[in-house]
C-alpha cells in the first residue's frame, strides 16, 4: 500500500497531477501508457459518470501489473461512500471538489492522502483541523494565483494544488508556483474530449513532455531568483 506521506511526495516531486475520466477501458489505458511514457507516476482517474467505478476497478488492475510504481488515485470524491468503494477498488488516493470531514476521517484512518477542494479561508481551516495536507484550490482559474498569495500567508506551511482551468504554458504555470503552490491539477487541457475521442495518443504524450519541461524550467526559475 502507498502511504499518505509517499503520495504526497510524489505529486509535489512530479509537480502536477493529470486527471482525467473516460468510459472506455482500453482508450483509458493507452492514454495513461502515454502519460508514463512521458514520465507521469501519479495521476488521478476521476469518478465523473455512472459507472465509473465499473472502469476504474478494471484500470486499476492494468496499472498495478503495467505500472507499480504508478501513484493512481480516484478522484471527485464527494461522499464517504464514494471513499469507501474506491477504497476497496485499490485507490492510493483520493480527491475531491468539497470539502467532507468525513471522507478526511475514513482517508486518514487508512493512512490515504486526501486532498479535499477548498474555495474560502473558512473551508481551508477546516481541512487542516482533518488532517488535509495538500488542499485543493478549486476552481482555479476563478480564484487565481492571487488567491493563493493571500492565503499562504494566512496558513504557513499549507501544501496548495490549484486545478481548474491551470494552461500548459510557462506564463500561467509560471503564475502558479510563484504563488505558492506545490504542484498544478490538469485535466482537459492535458487529455481534451478530442484527445479521448480520436484516440490521439501521440498528442498526450507531447503535451505531458512538455508540461513536465516546463515545470522543471520554472521551478529551476524560481530557485534561482531566491538564490
Amino acid at each position: 500500500m502507498k502511504t499518505k506521506d509517499e503520495c504526497l511526495r510524489a505529486i509535489i516531486q512530479q509537480g502536477v497531477l493529470p486527471l482525467f475520466y473516460y468510459n472506455d477501458v482500453d482508450v483509458s489505458m493507452n492514454v495513461i501508457r502515454a502519460l508514463y511514457k512521458a514520465g507521469i507516476r501519479v495521476m488521478e482517474f476521476t469518478n465523473r459518470a455512472e459507472g465509473a467505478l465499473k472502469v476504474y476497478k478494471e484500470i486499476r488492475k492494468q496499472v498495478a501489473d503495467e505500472m507499480p510504481d504508478m501513484f493512481f488515485g480516484a478522484g471527485t470524491i464527494k461522499t464517504v461512500k464514494d471513499a469507501v468503494a474506491f477504497a476497496n477498488a485499490g485507490a492510493d488516493f483520493f480527491v475531491a471538489p468539497n470539502l467532507l470531514e468525513g471522507v478526511g476521517q475514513l482517508s486518514n484512518g487508512q493512512n490515504k492522502l486526501w486532498i479535499p477542494g477548498c474555495m474560502t479561508p473558512s473551508e481551508i481551516y477546516i481541512a487542516q483541523r482533518n488532517h488535509a495536507v495538500l488542499i485543493k484550490i478549486f476552481p482555479a482559474n476563478v480564484l487565481g494565483p492571487g488567491f493563493v498569495s493571500a492565503v499562504k500567508e494566512v496558513f504557513p506551511g499549507q501544501a496548495f494544488i490549484p486545478t481548474g482551468g491551470v494552461e500548459i504554458s510557462k506564463e500561467n504555470i509560471s503564475a502558479w508556483f510563484k504563488s505558492g503552490v506545490v504542484a498544478v491539477g490538469m485535466g482537459s487541457k492535458l487529455v481534451s474530449k478530442e484527445i479521448l475521442q480520436n484516440k490521439l495518443y501521440d498528442e498526450v504524450y507531447e503535451r505531458a513532455t512538455e508540461l513536465l519541461m516546463i515545470i522543471k524550467e520554472v521551478r529551476g526559475a524560481i530557485v534561482n531568483e531566491r538564490i
